[in-house]
């Protein structure tokens, strides 16, 4: 049904026949090059996320409701990591649907999503989360307590430490959240969904090695 793939960063890209989409593909911003998102889809967690294409399908950087090609999309909107509970939310949650597969994508947030932001995501098959800390953002406690509240069936970790990207500040290894989750692992280059039932039966880590 589709494919996912790790770029670096917050960056997945989603593929099916159709269309492709993209998470947050401004990877200048850690020291690689940008996603070429012409014709595609541009899904920003933060607007400074996206590459700003004229060229792309549709840019979406923004709470609200979405329909491009084979996916459904609802954006949420959070308080990212750095701001105060209180301030103006600038990070966007997505709900992504495509055929009868969930997925939620999670940005830079603040981990205590309250029971709106909570409804909303709803019952999710894989979630995409970024875990490496360094209070930037989730760190690998926080991200563990969070998958466990929304309870995928998979959980695809993200932003975490890799001596080729350039992060703002230093992040954590991604095994710090494999050990604190405690769940399997399978690691691969792309990870292909076909439907929901081809899911791990019990909740698994995806570690999608970048590419």
């Amino acid at each position: 049904m589709f494919d996912l793939e790790y770029k670096g960063g917050n960056t997945v890209v989603f593929s099916t026949k159709k269309v492709s989409l993209t998470t947050d593909p401004k990877l200048s911003l850690v020291g690689l090059k940008d996603i070429k998102t012409k014709d595609e889809v541009e899904l920003a967690t933060e607007t400074r996320f996206s590459v700003k294409n004229p060229d792309a399908r549709i840019i979406i950087d923004s709470p609200g409701e979405y329909e491009v090609g084979d996916f459904t999309i609802h954006g949420i909107a959070a308080t990212r990591h750095i701001d105060a509970p209180g301030e103006e939310k600038l990070s966007t949650i997505y709900r992504i649907e495509c055929g009868d597969v969930k997925v939620a994508v999670l940005g830079n947030i603040d981990a205590k999503l309250n029971e709106d932001q909570l409804e909303a995501i709803g019952v999710v098959d894989v979630l995409i989360i970024p875990v490496g800390g360094g209070g930037y953002t989730l760190d690998a406690t926080s991200a563990a307590a969070l998958t466990r509240s929304i309870e995928p069936k998979a959980v695809i970790p993200v932003h975490y430490a890799d001596p080729a990207l350039k992060y703002e500040v230093p992040q954590e290894e991604l095994a710090l959240f494999v050990s604190e989750l405690g769940v399997p692992v399978e690691t691969t280059a792309k990870y292909k969904i076909k439907a929901s039932s081809s899911l791990p039966a019990v909740l698994t880590v995806i570690e999608l090695t970048r590419n």
